[in-house]
């Protein structure tokens, strides 16, 4: 069908045409420029809206050109069904084009969870087996642990009497232990007492000990006075002695016989300081003696005590076999 205009209405509709165009124009730059600032995942789809509504601007734009010319050459419009059959042409290839990329899209897809689906029957297949190996395992040690323990039952029942009969001989270690520490705490106790009156005692025999030496060094010292007065007696005696002798013998008495005699005093003289001298170092060594038998005694007494020797080792004997003897009972 066509539709012939007159040269006015043509120019008219060319004039509006191209001020529609010029509008297109300016809306796609619009578009261009909105389309350059939008940025990131956000925006995607209003992008892809301004894109498509610059492509129509862009379609319609060139139409209009087309129009603009033939209605300037023919006055008439048959472009226009023209292009609108040939847009709803172009739809419906993009159209069915669309329909069989998402059919093709589909069928990818189902053929990949196909195979999905595939490999999931073969993977729970597996683990069945497994699981039935595993089974078959289990069963397997369960047997043997049933074996096991029947055979070791008779075992187990021995070392648990001897465990029992372990703890049993612990118990009764504990109690002697018990006991022992008991006995040898009262031991030390009896031994410290026994110590302290040992100690009483050593420091009494000390003091009488040094009582004993003061005396007998008064003794000595008395002595020592007693043998420097007796050596004065002799010499005063020598000398009284010597003058009587001069005097009772006869002038003219030979020399040699004076010497005899004097000799024979001075022997006996010698001799008695010799008694004297021997008594006393008897008395001296003998107050040594008892000095040194209170320490040594002193000293063997202690370590009787600290050792347990002698009287005192019958005592904790004693001590012990009573205690015996009430454990018996």
């Amino acid at each position: 069908m066509s539709l012939f205009l007159s040269k006015m209405q043509s120019l008219r509709t060319v004039a509006a045409l191209e001020d529609c165009a010029h509008q297109l124009d300016l809306l796609g730059h619009s578009l261009s420029v909105q389309i350059s600032r939008e940025r990131g995942s956000t925006s995607t789809q209003e992008k892809d809206r301004l894109v498509q509504l610059k492509a129509d601007c862009q379609f319609i734009d060139h139409h209009i050109t087309k129009l603009c010319c033939e209605l300037e050459d023919t006055q008439s419009f048959e472009s226009i069904p023209q292009a609108m059959e040939e847009d709803e042409a172009q739809k419906a290839a993009r159209k069915k084009r669309e329909d069989e990329k998402m059919r093709k899209e589909r069928e990818q897809a189902l053929l990949i969870q196909q195979q999905e689906i595939e490999d999931k029957k073969d993977q729970i297949h597996k683990m069945y087996l497994l699981l039935n190996e595993m089974e078959g395992e289990t069963s397997k040690l369960q047997n043997k642990k049933k074996t096991k323990t029947t055979a070791l039952s008779p075992q187990i029942a021995k070392e648990t009497w001897q465990k029992a009969q372990l703890e049993d001989q612990l118990e009764l270690l504990q109690k002697q232990i018990e006991e022992e520490t008991r006995f040898h705490e009262e031991t030390v106790t009896f031994l410290q007492v026994q110590y302290e009156e040992f100690q009483q005692r050593l420091h009494k025999w000390k003091q009488q000990t040094k009582k004993m030496q003061q005396e007998k060094q008064s003794k000595l010292d008395n002595l020592g006075c007693k043998r420097t007065l007796n050596i004065d007696k002799l010499m005063e005696m020598r000398r009284m002695v010597s003058s009587s002798i001069a005097e009772r013998l006869p002038h003219g008495t030979p020399l040699n016989h004076i010497t005899n005699y004097r000799w024979f005093q001075f022997k006996e003289m010698e001799r008695v300081l010799l008694e004297d001298k021997k008594e006393q170092e008897l008395e001296r060594q003998w107050e040594q003696k008892a000095v040194a038998a209170t320490t040594i005694q002193a000293y063997w007494r202690g370590t009787m005590v600290r050792r347990g020797l002698g009287p005192y080792k019958k005592v904790e004997e004693k001590k012990g076999k009573k205690k015996k003897g009430k454990k018996k009972k």
